[in-house]
């Protein structure tokens, strides 16, 4: 056979293959159709906390239980890699999206993209701020608003009877993130109505354990009296506890701490009286969150707010369950 009898026959199976790539999409209705398997793409904030590490755990573990293919990117942090990671999701048309975003806002671009490829998205953990709700199916999480008042309301319900002023200051997590604005409003929210209640002081510890020692260790020399840190994590909660010991104050006692999560080291600390009280976070999502990709991709109707059930821990509660804490 000559060159070009050869060219020919080469372009021809080209051709061939391409056509058949195409047919075998959209007989599939996405990644999907080969083996029968749901395709989820997930992109996630990172894994700035215990909390976190726990969540992703949980996704990858139900994933694999629930027989879906899970394919995983972690956005470390960045919007502009998750943005780029659903983008990715959308050219492999992937069967359902979910993320957790890194921030409320500037999704609406590229979530239209995901509605014009008929690809559903649901969010996980976060909210965002856009006021088209079509953009997304469902959002599975928890009520960070919710979660702020109860660290308000234990606070209160502490320095019931007192007039003494009571100088707080405040670790929020990441700027702009739905749960540091929440867990900030719902807070103010709660202790605005007494007037002895003051945040002297309040900054972004990234969520991170070692933001959260060095924040505290600037709030310690800046602040003459510190009575109350209320941590939007349990991680930043644990950094400013070092930053304490170091200061030689004793945290709990000298410094009562409100944190939120509720993860293992959270929960030891709770429990040792360095805490004084968590407010739960559970970031065991995945099993509610293989049950809606499920649903969405055939097409079931599901409610398009769905809370996880959380509660609270006192040291001793944290003592009667730390031994079987999975995270």
């Amino acid at each position: 056979m000559g060159k070009r009898s050869l060219a020919a026959l080469a372009a021809t199976l080209i051709t061939a293959a391409s056509l058949a790539g195409c047919a075998g999409d959209d007989a599939g209705g996405g990644s999907g159709g080969g083996d029968g398997k749901l395709v989820l793409g997930f992109s996630q904030v990172g894994a700035e906390s215990g909390w976190r590490t726990a969540n992703t755990k949980s996704i990858q573990d139900s994933a694999a239980a629930s027989g879906v293919d899970l394919k995983f990117v972690d956005a470390q942090g960045k919007q502009e890699n998750q943005i780029k990671a659903i983008r990715s999701f959308i050219t492999q048309r992937v069967d359902v999206i979910a993320f957790s975003p890194v921030v409320e806002s500037g999704w609406d671009t590229v979530l239209k993209e995901a509605k014009d490829a008929d690809i559903p998205v649901i969010l996980t953990d976060r909210a965002i701020d856009s006021p088209d709700t079509s953009l997304y199916k469902t959002f599975i999480g928890s009520d960070f608003v919710l979660e702020g008042k109860k660290a308000g309301e234990w606070l209160v319900k502490e320095y019931e009877g007192r007039n003494d002023p009571v100088n707080i200051v405040e670790l929020q997590g990441t700027p702009g993130a739905a749960p540091a604005n929440d867990r900030k409003a719902g807070f103010a929210d709660v202790i605005k109505a007494d007037p002895k209640f003051k945040v002297v002081a309040s900054q972004t510890g990234q969520f991170t354990r070692t933001d959260g020692k060095q924040v505290m260790e600037t709030f310690l020399k800046s602040q003459p009296k510190i009575d109350v840190l209320y941590a939007h994590n349990d991680d930043m909660g644990l950094g400013a506890i070092e930053a304490i010991e170091a200061a030689g104050k004793k945290p709990g006692t000298d410094i009562k701490i409100i944190t939120v999560d509720a993860v293992k080291d959270g929960m030891t600390a709770l429990s040792q009286g360095k805490i004084n009280y968590i407010v739960e976070c559970s970031p065991l999502l995945g099993p509610q969150l293989m049950d809606l990709a499920k649903k969405v991709n055939d097409g079931e109707q599901v409610e398009q707010r769905v809370l996880t059930e959380e509660t609270t821990f006192t040291p001793e509660q944290a003592k009667q369950v730390l031994p079987e804490r999975k995270y």
